[in-house]
C-alpha cells in the first residue's frame, strides 16, 4: 500500500511538468512542432517545479541537487532555481535516533557517551548530528534516519520505472542523460549511506595531505563508528561564506583562504583524483589561523588517470585552438554518443572554443555570460556531461561563488590560472606530461604508427584493402529499410483485417463485427502514416538496460 500510494504521489507531483517538457518540443507529445515559451513562463515553471520537488523529500532534493549542475540535462532558468533546494528536512525524535544507536553499539547511549544532546545540531535528507562528549573530548555523532534506506530505495525504484518509459517513448540525449544520473546517484547514496565508507574516506584524504599545513578533516573515532553511527570530532571555526569579519579586521586573509581552498581542489581533482563531491559553503570551515577543515566525506568520486590525463589533453587543446584535439578528448570522455559523426559534433566542438577564447581578458559579469553560453550550447548539442565534469563544475562554481561573495572585482578563471602555474610540475608528473613521459608516448606512438603503415603495406599488396563507411551511415539505411517493411507490414495487416471482416460480415450479418473490424482497420492506418517513426523501432532498445522495477543496488 505504501508502495502505491508513493507511487501516485510522485506521478501526480511530476506528470505536469512532464507533459509541460514534450510539449516544448511537440505540441501534441508525439507530432508537431513545439510550442514557443517566454522567458517569464520558464521562470515561473521553473519555481514550480523546485517548490515541488521540495515537497517530496529528501531523494528528489538530492537528485535535483546533482541535476542543478546538470547543463547538458535543463537550460536556465531551471539550473538556478533547483539549485536553492536545501538539503534540511524536519529531526527525527530523538527517541528513534537513540535506538538506532543502541541498536548499532549495542548499548544505550547515555552508557556510551558521557553527554549526549537530544537537540540535533543539523538535520539532513539522511542523517542527522548530534552533539556529545566522549572521553572528556566534544564529539559529533553522524546518525543514519531510521527507515531512511527503504524510502531512498522506494523512490529509486519509482523514478527507474518512470525513466524505463521515457526512454522508451522519447529517446533522446537528454533521457539518456538524465538515466545516467539517477543511476550513478543510485550508487553513491548507498556509499553516502554506510557511515563506515565515509569513515574511510577521511582517513585517506587524512593520510594524502597529511603534509598540508593549511588543510585538516575531522578525528574519527573509529572503535565507535558503525554502519549507521559515525563518531567525529567537533570542529570549531567559521563557515567560508561568514568570514566578512575576519577579512575587515585583518585577521585573515582574503587571497590567502582562497589560494588554500583553491589548491586543495586542484590538488583533489587533477592530482589525487580523489574529490570532494558535494562542495558547498556549509561544509567548508574555517579556522582563526586560516586552516580549512573539510567536512562531509560521505560523497566522493575518484577519478581515474587516464580521465585526468584526457581533460588536460582537452584543455591544451583549446589552448592551441586544436579542433580534432578537442573533438578527440570529448569521444574518449564519453561526452558524444557513438552513433553521432564527427561531422556533426564538429560545430559543438568549434562553439565551445569560441566561448572560451572570449573568456580571455574579460570581468567578471562577461564570464558569467560566457558560462551561460556554455551551459547552453551543451543542453543544446547532443553532448553528455561524463560525471567528473559534473563535479568539475560543481568545485568550480563554488570557488568563484565565494571569491565574488568578498570581491566584486574577483575573476575566477583568472585566479584558478595562477593557483594551476604553482602545481603545473604535479599535475604534468601525475597525467603523464612530464618531459620524459611525453617522449615515451610519442616514442610509442611513432612505433605503433610504423607498424600500422607497414600493415597498410601489406594489406594493399594483397590487395585487401577495404573502405568502410561511418556506422552511423549504415544504421541510418537499414533503420530507413526496417521502418518501411514495418510500415508496409502493417498496412497488409490492416487491409487483411478489413477484407476479412467484409467476408465475416457478409457470412454472419453483423454489424458490431463489421464496425469493430473497420475501427480497427482504421488504427492500424492512423498508425502507419501518423506515427512517429522511432515508436515502430523495436522499444527496448532505448531503454538502455533500465527495466521497471530496476532493483535499488
Amino acid at each position: 500500500m505504501r508502495r502505491w500510494g508513493r507511487t501516485v504521489r510522485v506521478f501526480l507531483a511530476l506528470f505536469p511538468f512532464v507533459v509541460a517538457f514534450l510539449r516544448d518540443r511537440r505540441r501534441w507529445i508525439l507530432i508537431g512542432r513545439g510550442i514557443p515559451r517566454t522567458a517569464d513562463h520558464h521562470q515561473r515553471r521553473a519555481e514550480r517545479l523546485t517548490r515541488r520537488i521540495a515537497g517530496l523529500g529528501p531523494t528528489f532534493i538530492k537528485l535535483a541537487q546533482i541535476f542543478s549542475s546538470r547543463a547538458d540535462i535543463f537550460p536556465e532558468p531551471y539550473l538556478t532555481e533547483i539549485g536553492t533546494l536545501q538539503d534540511q528536512v524536519p529531526a527525527d525524535p530523538a527517541e528513534a535516533i537513540l535506538a538506532v544507536i543502541q541498536s548499532e553499539l549495542g548499548k544505550p547511549a547515555d552508557d556510551v557517551f558521557e553527554d549526549f544532546q537530544r537537540e540535533p545540531l543539523a538535520a539532513a535528507s539522511l542523517g542527522q548530528v548530534h552533539r556529545a562528549r566522549l572521553g572528556g573530548q566534544e564529539v559529533v555523532v553522524k546518525v543514519l534516519r531510521p527507515d531512511v534506506e527503504e524510502t531512498v530505495a522506494l523512490d529509486l525504484d519509482i523514478s527507474f520505472r518512470i525513466l524505463f518509459w521515457l526512454n522508451l517513448l522519447f529517446p533522446n540525449h537528454h533521457v539518456r542523460a538524465l538515466t545516467g544520473v539517477v543511476r550513478e546517484f543510485s550508487h553513491k547514496v548507498r556509499e553516502e549511506m554506510d557511515f563506515r565508507r565515509e569513515a574511510q574516506n577521511i582517513q585517506h584524504v587524512q593520510q594524502t595531505y597529511r603534509t598540508l599545513r593549511k588543510i585538516r578533516t575531522p578525528r574519527v573515532y573509529g572503535e565507535h563508528t558503525r554502519r549507521r553511527v559515525l563518531v567525529m570530532e567537533y570542529c570549531r571555526g567559521t563557515k567560508i561564506d561568514r568570514l566578512q569579519e575576519h577579512f575587515r579586521s585583518g585577521r585573515l586573509s582574503f587571497r590567502d583562504t582562497m589560494e588554500t581552498l583553491t589548491s586543495v581542489y586542484l590538488r583533489m581533482m587533477m592530482v589525487d583524483g580523489f574529490l570532494h563531491a558535494d562542495p558547498h559553503p556549509g561544509n567548508i570551515l574555517v579556522e582563526d589561523d586560516g586552516t580549512v577543515i573539510l567536512l562531509d566525506w560521505g560523497m566522493v568520486v575518484e577519478i581515474p588517470r587516464w580521465t585526468r590525463e584526457t581533460i588536460l589533453n582537452v584543455a591544451l587543446a583549446v589552448g592551441r585552438e586544436d579542433l580534432d584535439g578537442i573533438i578527440n578528448g570529448m569521444y574518449q570522455l564519453g561526452m558524444i554518443s557513438p552513433e553521432v559523426s564527427r561531422g556533426e559534433i564538429r560545430e559543438a566542438a568549434i562553439e565551445i572554443m569560441r566561448i572560451v577564447d572570449r573568456a580571455q581578458g574579460t570581468g567578471r559579469e562577461r564570464v558569467q555570460e560566457l558560462v551561460q553560453e556554455l551551459f547552453d550550447t551543451f543542453y543544446t548539442w547532443p553532448l553528455i556531461l561524463p560525471q567528473e565534469l559534473v563535479y568539475f563544475f560543481r568545485a568550480a562554481v563554488l570557488l568563484e561563488g565565494i571569491g565574488f561573495k568578498y570581491d566584486e572585482r574577483f575573476n575566477g578563471l583568472h585566479f584558478i590560472r595562477g593557483v594551476v602555474g604553482k602545481f603545473r610540475s604535479e599535475i604534468l608528473r601525475t597525467t603523464g606530461r612530464e618531459p620524459a613521459a611525453v617522449a615515451k608516448n610519442v616514442l610509442d606512438e611513432a612505433q605503433t604508427t610504423l607498424r600500422s603503415l607497414r600493415d597498410l603495406v601489406g594489406r594493399a599488396e594483397r590487395e585487401e584493402l577495404r573502405v568502410r563507411v561511418h556506422p552511423r551511415d549504415i544504421q541510418q539505411q537499414e533503420r530507413f529499410l526496417h521502418l518501411q517493411a514495418r510500415r508496409i507490414l502493417l498496412s497488409i495487416f490492416a487491409t487483411a483485417t478489413a477484407v476479412i471482416t467484409s467476408i465475416l460480415f457478409i457470412s454472419v450479418r453483423s454489424w458490431w463485427l463489421l464496425a469493430g473490424g473497420l475501427l480497427a482497420s482504421l488504427f492500424l492506418f492512423v498508425l502507419v502514416f501518423f506515427l512517429p517513426t522511432h515508436l515502430l523501432e523495436n522499444p527496448l532498445r532505448h531503454a538502455r538496460g533500465i527495466r521497471p522495477g530496476e532493483p535499488f543496488r
